[in-house]
Formats: structure tokens, C-alpha cells, sequence
């Protein structure tokens, strides 16, 4: 008959327990390989310890040399270059640090001095003018004296002075108006496209457009023309003018075609009116 125990997850063997609890530690804590590393191909052991060992190692070298500074001794020769040269840095980064403030400060410094010559030279801040420093009585006296004695009752220097300012002012005015009355004027034109509409198919168009350009104006200049066809075989005259806006009117010049040649002309529009 089976024992009951043969069925428990449970060792009787205290010894084989422990060795297997202390095989399960050493595991943990890196200086015992597991059975795959052990049964490798090449039959080495794994480095893991070693690993963690140095990297220990250089933890505790890094605190040492971070503790003492760098310089104490053994200890400093047996840290890592690393650790000097990230002394040095440091090391430069506050000279560095200290360079920028020294001209930080300088700069505030000469912007302060900026500002208090940009108010004196403005009047000071706000738009006040600035009060000029009062003077010493002694200097203030002598001041007096000096404008008392300079004051001429006759006033015969300041009047001449005034006769040659207006003389000068006059004769600026002068030219100024001579080169402004010399100075061609701009003429205003305008460019003006006509429809001269005739009643019927029998107008000779030829001979209204002769008859257009016959008026004579100043300030009249006639264009191309050509005719355009409207309906029912009846054609348009359309003409181009160019006219000087102060001299011909349009209006005045739709009429006089109209009553000059109204036989002829039905009616007169404006197509296109373009300033120039």
C-alpha cells in the first residue's frame, strides 16, 4: 500500500532542502550559475558576478572620488580618469559662470548710464523737462551783470538783423514761386470711343465720317475708326477721339454732331470713356 505522503509537494530530506534553498540564493545573488549556463557548449562559467562586481567597484570609485574631491591621495590615484576630468569641468563651468555674471552686471551698468543720459537729453522720463541745476548766487549775479551790459537801447544791431532776415526770407519766397510758375502744368485728357448710329442701310457711313472729322477744335484729336454691323444690314460708325478734359466736353461735342449732321446721325453714344 502507497504511503499518503507520496502524494504531498513537501521534502522529507532536511538536508536536500537546505542545499537547495542555499543553490536558490546563490542564484538571486548572481554568484551561482543556473543548470542552462552551466551546460553551455564551450563549458564556461558566466561572467554575471564579475560583472556586477566591477560595476560596484565603480560605483564606490565615483562616490570616493566625488567625496574627497578628486585629490586625496591613493585614492585619487586609484579613481578613474573620468573623475578628474569631470572635476575640471566643473571647475570651468563656474569660471564660466562667474565670467557672465561679472559682464551681466557690467552691461546693466551701462544701460543704467544709457538711460540717464537718453532722459537728460529728452527732459527726463514722462515728457517733464528736466530742471536745470540751480546756480550759485555769486554766478547768477555776474550773469546779470554781463546780459545788463550786452543790452544795446538803441536796438540798432537787432534791426538790422531783423531788415536782412526779411530781406532773405523775401528773396526765397521769390525764387520759390518763379521755379513753381516755370514748372510745365499737367494737361488732363481722356480717350472716348463714339457710336454715331445713321437711320437706315442707305447712309453712306463714308461720308458721315468725313463729315466728323471736319470739326476743328482745340484740344480735339480724331482716331481710327470703323464700322460695326447693328441689324437689318444697318451699320455703325464707331470713331475714337482723344480730348483735353479742359478745353472739349464730351456733351458739347454729341450735340453739335447731332444738330450739324442730323440727316445723317440718328444718334450719338459714348462706348468707352478712359482717363489718360
Amino acid at each position: 500500500m502507497a504511503s499518503p505522503y507520496m502524494k504531498d509537494s513537501v521534502w522529507l530530506q532536511q538536508r536536500k532542502f537546505e542545499d537547495a534553498e542555499a543553490f536558490y540564493q546563490k542564484v538571486l545573488s548572481g554568484t551561482q550559475a543556473t543548470g542552462a549556463q552551466q551546460a553551455g557548449p564551450s563549458g564556461q562559467k558566466t561572467e554575471t558576478s564579475s560583472i556586477k562586481n566591477e560595476i560596484a567597484q565603480a560605483r564606490q570609485h565615483i562616490q570616493n572620488v566625488l567625496r574627497s574631491g578628486g585629490c586625496s591621495g591613493a585614492g585619487a590615484s586609484s579613481a578613474p580618469s573620468g573623475g578628474g576630468d569631470a572635476t575640471v569641468r566643473i571647475d570651468n563651468l563656474e569660471r564660466e559662470n562667474k565670467e557672465l555674471r561679472t559682464a551681466v552686471d557690467e552691461m546693466k551698468a551701462l544701460v543704467q548710464k544709457l538711460e540717464g543720459r537718453v532722459r537728460v537729453l529728452e527732459g527726463g522720463s514722462g515728457g517733464t523737462p528736466a530742471k536745470a541745476p540751480a546756480k550759485a548766487p555769486a554766478a547768477a549775479a555776474a550773469e546779470d551783470d554781463d546780459s545788463d551790459s550786452d543790452i544795446d537801447l538803441f536796438g540798432s544791431d537787432d534791426d538790422e538783423d531783423k531788415e536782412e532776415l526779411e530781406r532773405i526770407k523775401q528773396e526765397r519766397l521769390k525764387a520759390y514761386h518763379e521755379k513753381k510758375s516755370k514748372k510745365p502744368a499737367v494737361i488732363a485728357k481722356s480717350s472716348v470711343i463714339m457710336d454715331v448710329k445713321p437711320y437706315d442701310d442707305e447712309t453712306d457711313m463714308k461720308e458721315v465720317e468725313n463729315s466728323l472729322r471736319s470739326i476743328n477744335q482745340d484740344g480735339l484729336l480724331w482716331g481710327a475708326a470703323k464700322l460695326v454691323p447693328l441689324a437689318y444690314g444697318i451699320k455703325k460708325l464707331q470713331i475714337a477721339i482723344v480730348i483735353e478734359d479742359a478745353k472739349v466736353s464730351v456733351e458739347d461735342l454729341k450735340e453739335k454732331i447731332t444738330d450739324d449732321f442730323g440727316d445723317q446721325v440718328q444718334s450719338v453714344d459714348i462706348a468707352a470713356f478712359n482717363k489718360l
